[in-house]
């Protein structure tokens, strides 16, 4: 059936925390999503059955053989909603078509120079419209919106960017759709990705730092995502870290995918099949990355007291291992009287991150409690 999004009390608070643990922790039946919220037996049944009515949620099969009644795992249904995430970075943009259940339905990247407007907008609207035209009506019916993953000021990358300064690229693919278009920092969705759709467990407070060709991050804060006052909040690529020279420098000055390419003196590919840095160059490198993240970690555990640091990126997975083990090490050789060192923990969805995280700006919007990712 259609959905209605501006309906009035579209989804409860409710509602909204019963999809969302389900979508963090898998599907479950209903006496344990009674324990996890504290809601009775009786108002679990009719919230899931509403649930499963509006197509939400959808019923395994019966688990036998263990202690007590068979239980039902209740789940997400995939096509309970649609959702478009559009990704834009230094060297690929990504356009995705997302399904209830957070899995990628369809993709399409393009690669380039450097993000050009015109060249952004057309590889959109062309992608748009054939993702959009994979969908059977009834599902169209239920698509969501689009969200949209971009660096933040992407004119102070260099002269051949000045055409961004003034373009508002969420005003001009909104007036040709239908559907809401929502916008948001990479580095920022990617921290919201991580919180909606990964797998690490994540306590109610955290930063996670994202390295990609530059360095991002976001900061969890009760649970939600924060965005500061100019929706700027996280921006840890900026942080000041101590460097060689009276000035210091920034985070992204040292960990961040530009840095390592500055040393083997050639770009490398947006792809992990495609990743063949020398390893005692890679290894140079991430203990350099390591003692500037670990800065910017115990500068963010002084002010803020988190008590967690996730650390991933758009590289592969051995090598954000080894930026997280080389920011412990660095840690662990840091004075802390008066503050408690962060545990470090690798996340869990490296170079999906972004564009899943720009799919979850609608899904958040529509579905999280709270909103969680607005």
């Amino acid at each position: 059936m259609p959905l209605d999004r501006d309906a009035p009390g579209w989804l409860s608070r409710n509602e909204r925390v019963i999809l969302s643990l389900i979508r963090r922790r898998g599907p479950m039946p209903r006496a344990a999503l009674a324990q996890l919220t504290g809601l009775s037996a009786q108002s679990i049944t009719n919230l899931t059955r509403k649930l499963m009515a509006a197509g939400f949620l959808e019923a395994e099969e019966v688990v036998r053989g263990k202690v007590g009644q068979p239980s039902v795992p209740l789940a997400l249904a995939p096509d309970g909603a649609w959702f478009l995430g559009l990704k834009i970075g230094r060297r690929l943009a990504e356009l995705a078509l997302v399904d209830f259940a957070g899995r990628v339905r369809m993709h399409r990247q393009e690669v380039h120079a450097h993000p050009r407007p015109d060249r952004i907008l057309a590889f959109a609207r062309q992608g748009l419209e054939t993702l959009t035209a994979s969908l059977t009506p009834a599902q169209r019916a239920r698509l969501m919106g689009l969200g949209i993953a971009t660096p933040y000021r992407l004119w102070d990358w260099g002269q051949e960017m000045a055409d961004w300064s003034g373009h508002d690229l969420r005003a001009a693919l909104a007036a040709d759709l239908p559907y809401p278009v929502f916008l948001d920092n990479d580095a920022t969705t990617a921290c919201g990705a991580e919180l909606v759709f990964g797998t690490t467990a994540l306590p109610r407070d955290f930063i996670h730092i994202y390295i990609a060709h530059f360095a991002g991050g976001g900061i969890v804060l009760d649970g939600a995502l924060r965005h500061g006052p100019t929706r700027n909040a996280g921006a840890l690529g900026s942080m000041p870290v101590p460097l060689p020279g009276a000035q210091g420098g920034q985070l992204l000055d040292r960990a961040s995918v530009s840095a390592l390419e500055a040393r083997i003196g050639r770009s490398l590919p947006p792809d992990d099949s495609g990743w063949d840095v020398p390893p005692d160059i890679e290894a140079d490198w991430a203990e350099e990355a390591g003692r500037a993240l670990a800065f910017a970690a115990m500068s963010a555990v002084a002010l803020v007291d988190l008590p967690l640091v996730v650390i991933d990126g758009a590289v592969p997975p051995a090598t954000r291992a080894r930026l997280a083990q080389a920011t412990r090490r660095a840690l662990e050789a840091m004075p802390a009287a008066g503050i408690d060192r962060p545990t470090v923990l690798e996340g869990s969805l490296g170079r999906s991150a972004r564009i899943l995280g720009a799919a979850g700006l609608p899904l958040s919007h529509f579905f999280q409690p709270d909103g969680a990712l607005d």
